[in-house]
C-alpha cells in the first residue's frame, strides 16, 4: 500500500483529503505543524507529499527545499494563493506540481495517482528506448537515468528528466506546453502553462550554457518548445 504524507494546518482539509484518498487504498498520515511535517517526511518511507504553503513552523517553500535534498518522491503544493510568482517560486524550490483550493477531492486523487503511476513508471528499467542517448555534449543513460553534460553529471529532478528525454526522444518536433504537461504530468493541463514553463527553465539552467539563449531546448514562440538537435 502505497504512503501519503500530508502536510496541513487546515485539519478539515487535511481530513478531507485523507478520507477521499483512504477510499481509493492509500495509507495516510496528517501533520499539522511544519517542522514535524519535516522530520515526519524525511523519516517515514512515504512515496509522495502534499504540502501546503502556509504553515505554523516552517512554510512549505522552505519544507520543499530542504525534501528535495534528500528525497527523490512526488512532492505536490497545495496554495490557496493564486499569484503565479508563488507557484513558480514552488516549483523552482523542486516541486512537481501544484494544486490549487478549493479544488475537487475527485480531482486531487487522479493528480495523486497520476504522479504515483508517473514515478513508478521512470524508476523501471528494461525501457524500449537506447540506453545511451548522446547529442551535442549532452549524454543521457537511460538505464541509469543519469545526465551528463561535458561528461559532467547534472542532477536532474524526476520531472526534468522525464521532460528532457521526451523532448530529446521527439528531436525538433514542437510541442506545445499543453501537450507537454499531458504527456510528462499524465494528465489534462486544464489550461495552466506555470508548471511546463517553469521545468524548461530549470532544465535549461542545468543543460544550457548559456540559460537565455538556449542552444537545445529552445522556444518557438506561438507554437511551444522543441529540443534542436
Amino acid at each position: 500500500m502505497e504512503k501519503i504524507l500530508i502536510i496541513e494546518d487546515d485539519i478539515d482539509i487535511a481530513a478531507i483529503e485523507r478520507d477521499y484518498l483512504e477510499i481509493d487504498h492509500f495509507e495516510v498520515e496528517i501533520v499539522t505543524d511544519g517542522k514535524e511535517g519535516l522530520k515526519k517526511a524525511l523519516v517515514g518511507g512515504f512515496d509522495l507529499i502534499l504540502l501546503d504553503l502556509m504553515l505554523p513552523g516552517m512554510d512549505g517553500f522552505t519544507i520543499c527545499r530542504k525534501l528535495r535534498e534528500s528525497l527523490d518522491i512526488p512532492i505536490l503544493m497545495v496554495t490557496a494563493r493564486r499569484e503565479d510568482i508563488d507557484k513558480i517560486r514552488g516549483l523552482g524550490l523542486g516541486a512537481d506540481d501544484y494544486i490549487e483550493k478549493p479544488f475537487s477531492p475527485s480531482v486531487l486523487v487522479a493528480r495523486v495517482k497520476s504522479h504515483l503511476s508517473q514515478y513508478a513508471r521512470l524508476k523501471k528499467t528494461g525501457q524500449t528506448v537506447p540506453t545511451q542517448i548522446s547529442i551535442g555534449n549532452i549524454r543521457i543513460n537511460t538505464g541509469t537515468h543519469r545526465v551528463y553534460v561535458d561528461d559532467r553529471e547534472v542532477e536532474l529532478k524526476n520531472k526534468e528528466y522525464e521532460l528532457l528525454l521526451f523532448l530529446i526522444l521527439n528531436v525538433d518536433m514542437v510541442f506545445n506546453a499543453e501537450t507537454l504537461y499531458e504527456r510528462i504530468w499524465g494528465m489534462e493541463a486544464m489550461g495552466d502553462n506555470a508548471t511546463v514553463a517553469v521545468h524548461i527553465n530549470r532544465l535549461r539552467e542545468k543543460i544550457e550554457a548559456e540559460p537565455k539563449n538556449p542552444r537545445y531546448i529552445q522556444t518557438v514562440w506561438g507554437a511551444g518548445y522543441r529540443f534542436k538537435a
